[in-house]
């Protein structure tokens, strides 16, 4: 099978994993499509474009194949969905030899971010709300303070008084110590949970795909969700009102905490504004401050 890597993917490994390890590994790529499809029986229509950010996904007939590299950790991925099975997400088929992933085909030219906003929200609570479930016994995935403590090293470098971030990165960090500083949920989350991963199917109208998982409450893994179409909301007039009421409607469908979700969704989006500057993205980590600043 002969094809070229979506630029995405190529460009968020480098940025994540490095140059080296990037590229070793989208050297390797189209050997282990080949391999991963023949060992599943498929026979490949097409590579998904743009396509996901840590891995390769190729459509077939009657299933997906999804190839990610070692360092990205997709066993855990398989684990979540096995434990899952089906249950709000796509179905996991099978495993090949490479550790690639067999799953349930989708549609993934359709996710919730083709419906209007009120819609897509809705539809995004009722979703995941499925997937909060006791984790399986002996598992492996990290905990959300595990996650977010490792996160914070890159945090601290956009902290200092002088920085234009300073304050932003400040109290993102203060808001971290305080939720993982008491006994909180330990329940298995999607772990990158927004619009954008939950797809129109056809054994249910929508199911979640692509989860990073790990253990923790659910405010964590709502946070992500409160900032979709943050491009939207920065351009709206009343932006930073919507982007409150955001927080609180969430919180109160969900049965979430108001203030743990406003703590986490400062965290998570100066966290990820953060990355954004270090990889040289300054339009979308102002973007990200500014609704960061209105929390």
């Amino acid at each position: 099978m002969g094809f070229e890597p979506p630029q995405r993917l190529v460009r968020a490994l480098k940025e994540t994993y490095g140059d080296a390890a990037a590229a070793e590994w989208l050297g390797e790529l189209p050997g282990l499509t080949q391999d991963a499809l023949e060992h599943a029986g498929l026979v490949a229509e097409r590579v998904v474009a743009p396509g996901g950010r840590s891995s390769l996904v190729v459509l077939a007939p009657d299933a997906v194949v999804k190839i990610a590299p070692g360092f990205t950790r997709p066993d855990l991925e398989r684990d979540a969905l096995a434990h899952w099975n089906g249950w709000g997400t796509a179905r996991l088929l099978a495993e090949t030899e490479d550790g690639a992933l067999v799953l349930e085909r989708l549609h993934p030219e359709v996710s919730l971010r083709s419906l209007p906003e009120a819609k897509a929200l809705l539809e995004a609570a009722g979703t995941v709300r499925r997937l909060w479930v006791e984790p399986p016994a002996g598992h492996g995935f990290e905990s959300v303070a595990e996650r977010t403590g490792r996160q914070t090293e890159g945090m601290t470098r956009y902290g200092a008084p002088g920085e234009e971030t300073g304050g932003l990165v400040a109290a993102a960090l203060a808001a971290r110590a305080e939720l993982v500083a008491g006994p909180a949920e330990t329940l298995l989350l999607h772990g990158n949970f927004r619009q954008g991963k939950v797809l129109a199917g056809d054994r249910a109208p929508w199911l979640a795909v692509g989860p990073e998982p790990l253990v923790g409450e659910r405010a964590y893994d709502l946070a992500r969700l409160v900032r979709d179409r943050v491009e939207d909301l920065v351009a709206a007039s009343a932006g930073a009102s919507a982007a409150r009421r955001r927080v609180n409607k969430l919180a109160d469908s969900l049965e979430v905490d108001r203030d743990r979700l406003r703590g986490w969704t400062l965290f998570r989006a100066v966290e990820s504004a953060t990355r954004a500057l270090t990889a040289g993205r300054r339009a979308d980590a102002e973007l990200l401050l500014e609704f960061a600043g209105w929390l």
